[in-house]
């Protein structure tokens, strides 16, 4: 009898811990929704070098999907630039500050960079690989329109989805006076 409650004992404690391992597994895994790791991002930013996501760790950050042919993202960008100011260097809990990682799906470089200038898009994190709609970022993140935007953690983790104006503010906000 000892014999059979044991291995029942022994049965229940593996379930159990194969249990635990798949539900970190699962909240570890990488996806585009609400709780999922973001995918990683690496393109080069208009001087050729290549921009990580990944080293922007530790802060709060918006991957922005937007071209200087879009009107809706370049309405949306003085928006952005206030935000940026305002939320650069605030202390979100763990998170040290905010950063925008900007992807745009141009495929001319000039125009691209006239539309950073214009736009006076004051943080550094611009990437893309100038392939338009074939853009390897868009196709990971499964972008089909722009603007789009993925608001992530300062572990990586996606926290919220397609934020603009106010919304993306009172997220931010949210962040700010929740301390995570």
């Amino acid at each position: 009898m000892k014999k059979i409650f044991g291995l029942i004992t022994l049965a229940i404690v593996s379930f159990s811990a194969l249990a635990f391992l798949s539900y970190k597994q699962k909240a570890q895994s990488v996806g585009l929704n609400v709780g999922d790791t973001a995918p990683e991002l690496a393109f080069p930013n208009p001087e050729n070098k290549i921009l990580k996501l990944s080293d922007l760790k530790g802060k709060i950050v918006l991957i922005d999907f937007w071209a200087s042919w879009c009107r809706p993202c370049r309405l949306e960008n003085p928006n952005l630039v206030r935000l940026y100011r305002n939320y650069k260097d605030v202390k979100f809990g763990k998170a040290n500050g905010f950063e925008i990682y900007s992807v745009s799906l141009d495929q001319n470089k000039s125009d691209w960079q006239k539309a950073i200038t214009d736009d006076g898009l004051i943080w550094p994190n611009h990437v893309s690989d100038l392939k338009f709609w074939k853009s390897e970022a868009a196709r990971v993140y499964n972008v089909s329109s722009i603007p789009m935007t993925y608001l992530i953690d300062e572990k990586g983790v996606i926290i919220a989805r397609g934020l603009r104006g106010q919304a993306l503010e009172r997220a931010l906000e949210g962040l700010r006076t929740n301390k995570r």
